[in-house]
């Protein structure tokens, strides 16, 4: 989405395009592409310099268990961890993004070409919740207030003003299916927010149709997002299918 945008906007986009999580497709909408692993910082350094690049946007997402799983870091990004004293997604990128800085590429606003698909206050479908979910949702914002404040993840799962699941690497969908088998078939609420200081620039707070095919399995009614910091990935599937799951996706302030 962000690539579309940027070259309906007239841009000619540079992408450095991660393997294990881009799709194929993107060598369709690329004015010019490159292949990077998820360790190779010194390549997309490279990349950049030869292209003349100044400025970048980050897009997409790479699941934050990957830090451990699947990267192999070259020797710049080896160097960049060693000195980290926490390796939380804030610290990390936070420091990648200080190297870009470094060698002169400015790092923007992950949302710039994709404001339409942030969430709105209210409800962003035709469903509304419920008095019991909006009582869900209040409790769940505290909840995911703190945890978010400690970088440790963005969503919490509620059922009748108790936590359930608290999401940490796994990610939303998983956190989903886990509350749902704790609870026994009872309404369950996701709530997922931005963190209290988020860096737009990265780990924007991201939901997409799946979720909603997590929540339609789970009997979770309602999706509380962060409106205006949360991202919602193919909005008008999203919002279609969850309008026919009987879903509510309600953006709070």
């Amino acid at each position: 989405m962000a690539l579309e945008a940027a070259r309906a906007e007239g841009r000619a986009m540079v992408v450095a395009a991660i393997k294990e999580e881009a799709l194929p497709e993107i060598e369709q909408a690329a004015d010019e592409l490159h292949w990077i692993s998820l360790g190779d910082l010194s390549k997309l350094i490279r990349i950049f310099r030869d292209a003349g690049v100044s400025q970048a946007v980050m897009a997409g997402r790479v699941q934050h268990v990957k830090i451990y799983s699947a990267i192999r870091p070259d020797w710049r990004l080896l160097k960049l961890l060693s000195a980290l004293r926490r390796r939380n997604t804030d610290s990390l990128l936070g420091a990648v993004a200080q190297v870009l800085a470094d060698e002169g590429v400015e790092l923007l606003d992950s949302t710039l070409f994709l404001r339409p698909y942030l969430a709105q206050a209210g409800a962003n479908g035709r469903r509304k919740p419920s008095s019991d979910d909006l009582a869900d949702v209040e409790y769940g914002r505290e909840v995911a207030a703190a945890v978010a404040g400690f970088d440790i993840g963005q969503s919490v799962a509620i059922c009748e003003r108790a936590c359930v699941a608290v999401e940490a690497m796994e990610g939303t969908d998983a956190v989903i299916l886990r509350a749902a088998e704790l609870v026994n078939g009872r309404r369950l609420t996701i709530v997922k927010r931005a963190k209290p200081n988020q860096d737009m620039r990265f780990d924007v707070p991201v939901i997409g149709p799946t979720t909603i095919r997590k929540m339609q399995k789970a009997n979770a009614r309602t999706l509380a997002v962060e409106a205006r910091k949360t991202l919602l990935i193919d909005r008008e599937d999203l919002l279609r299918e969850a309008d026919a799951a009987g879903v509510a996706v309600w953006g709070f302030e």
